[in-house]
């Protein structure tokens, strides 16, 4: 039986992101905070992935979300542009579409993160027709990203949609809000365009309770 741990790291490909990543964030974290993180990312999505041919480029897209996030904590969180982050079981329906809603009508005034407890292969075919359907472009980067404390740590509001215990909890100043959003997965289309409008509803809600910026 073949063994389900991670695969070895390709230490070739990811050294060019560390040179990247420590190139960007060049005077906040060091070659070995980011080799640290890059490595945590890289397991993490191994786990769960089916096809590796990606890896090492999501990874370094999910390492610099978590580094983003790690220099907020560290600056001064409580400033700027507020922070939302949605998080669900697989973050491949309901997180995935809030997000991307949010972040297409809050028109760069927020910062708009996703993740899920137990993150899928990839995001729903169906969420990326339904949101194509009301002009809302998932990018094609988009892709299902597994919860990390840093993340959670720097978020102001914290939205939580259906994933039960495995939800986050961080003590702290933030906001939490739990929406129970059903899971698209497998349900007819004009289920899922049900369950866009319903969290477009929210998202007009959260917009309204934000500070004008």
């Amino acid at each position: 039986m073949a063994s389900s741990s991670p695969p070895a790291l390709p230490d070739k490909h990811l050294a060019a992101s560390v040179a990247r990543l420590a190139l960007r964030y060049r005077g906040h974290f060091s070659a070995g905070t980011i080799q640290r993180v890059i490595t945590d990312s890289y397991e993490r999505l191994a786990e769960h992935a089916h096809v590796r041919t990606h890896l090492v480029v999501l990874t370094e897209h999910l390492t610099k979300d978590r580094l983003d996030a790690l220099a907020h904590i560290q600056g001064a969180p409580g400033v700027g542009l507020p922070r939302v982050l949605f998080v669900c079981t697989h973050n491949a329906g309901p997180s995935q579409m809030a997000a991307a809603l949010l972040a297409h009508r809050a028109h760069g005034h927020v910062v708009v993160s996703s993740a899920g407890t137990h993150p899928a292969v990839e995001v729903e075919s169906a969420v990326r027709q339904v949101l194509a359907e009301v002009g809302v472009d998932l990018s094609k980067a988009a892709f299902p990203k597994p919860l990390t404390d840093e993340v959670v740590r720097a978020a102001d509001i914290v939205i939580t949609m259906g994933c039960g215990d495995a939800c986050p909890v961080v003590p702290g100043r933030r906001r939490y809000l739990d929406w129970p959003i059903a899971d698209p997965v497998g349900a007819p289309i004009d289920v899922v365009r049900g369950i866009r409008d319903e969290i477009d509803a929210h998202i007009t809600e959260l917009l309204a309770s934000l500070p004008s910026t």
